[in-house]
């Protein structure tokens, strides 16, 4: 081989040129795996989040207190039930006379390494519209059962405790749900409509910077590298991620169950959002035949409320009609 490329140079340059891109994509998905790796695993994103200020607004991402500090709303402290053990949630009843008709009510479930205050924002609307609300935690949460694995799921261990959770309204009397999911939330009922038997309860999908494509959001990090060819180091970067680690995140993709969602379908998701692409929602809904409300706004990762909270209010309050027809 050494004499062929010394007699034809052309070829050793031909070789080094194939090489290159493969030994980039190599280093740069192996890189982009241990990131992502480092994000999945439960404890150090949290620790770091558990760090920074507090708000003292409810309605603010990052406050903590319960309904009653917060809004001194009545509310009850319930154990789900799950296959690795009691998870702690929040159940706001509807108020007096604006007491929702039938076994209509709500369940909120946040993203990675969040909390069940951060679904104050939409429970503020829901309490304005005489909704109950089950504000859920799962596993990996503080004070829940840990996961053997170590790692959040991106939805394909997950679904299983909001199944629980489902199952919990369900013996209340509440047969017809609607799901408010933010970030990873997403991730997690969209597995949930895919796999549980209970997704014909689920009435209506509430997403806000929902994570429908984990390709998409290693793409986002590759590009916040400032990484060439983005797309195909994040694909790498999966593969790689699958390797390393006991879950297979290729089914992390649940697009396709939010296009084919026959209910209404109430989506926020700001173009400067860093974190999860908002073009892995813009492809969702270009593909959906199915009545949707869209907010769209500039802001980052979970801050389209803040960003407009006026704007917000009206199309989840238009998107409540929707439900109620």
């Amino acid at each position: 081989m050494l004499r062929s490329i010394r007699r034809h140079p052309w070829r050793g340059l031909g070789l080094v040129l194939v090489l290159l891109p493969l030994l980039y994509l190599a280093g740069a998905g192996y890189f982009l795996s241990r990131f992502a790796a480092g994000l999945l695993t439960v404890g150090p994103l949290v620790e770091r989040l558990a760090a920074e200020p507090r708000p003292e607004d409810p309605l603010a991402l990052g406050y903590r207190g319960d309904p009653g500090a917060a809004f001194g709303a009545r509310f009850e402290t319930v154990a789900v039930e799950t296959e690795l053990g009691p998870v702690e949630a929040w159940y706001v009843p509807a108020e007096g006379a604006r007491d929702a008709a039938g076994g209509f009510a709500a369940i909120y479930v946040h993203g990675i390494a969040g909390a069940r205050e951060d679904g104050y924002r939409h429970l503020s609307m829901l309490r304005a519209a005489g909704v109950p609300v089950l504000l859920i935690g799962y596993r990996n949460d503080p004070g829940g059962p840990a996961d053997p694995s170590g790692l959040y799921g991106f939805g394909l261990t997950e679904w299983r405790d909001l199944e629980a959770a489902i199952g919990a309204m369900l013996a209340r009397g509440h047969d017809r749900l609607l799901i408010v999911a933010e970030s990873m939330g997403g991730a997690i009922l969209g597995q949930f409509l895919s796999r549980s038997d209970r997704a014909g309860s689920v009435a209506a999908v509430a997403l806000d910077s929902p994570a429908v494509d984990i390709t998409q959001v290693l793409r986002s990090f590759a590009m916040a590298a400032r990484l060439p060819a983005p797309g195909a180091v994040a694909r790498v970067g999966l593969v790689m991620l699958d390797w390393r680690k006991p879950i297979d995140y290729r089914d992390a993709r649940v697009s396709a169950i939010y296009a084919s969602f026959s209910g209404p379908l109430f989506v926020a998701h700001g173009t400067g959002d860093g974190i999860v692409p908002a073009a892995g929602t813009d492809a969702m809904l270009a593909a959906r035949r199915g009545t949707s409300v869209v907010v769209r706004t500039e802001a980052g990762h979970l801050l389209s409320f803040a960003a407009d909270p006026e704007g917000y209010r009206a199309a989840f309050a238009a998107f409540l009609e929707l439900i109620a027809r």
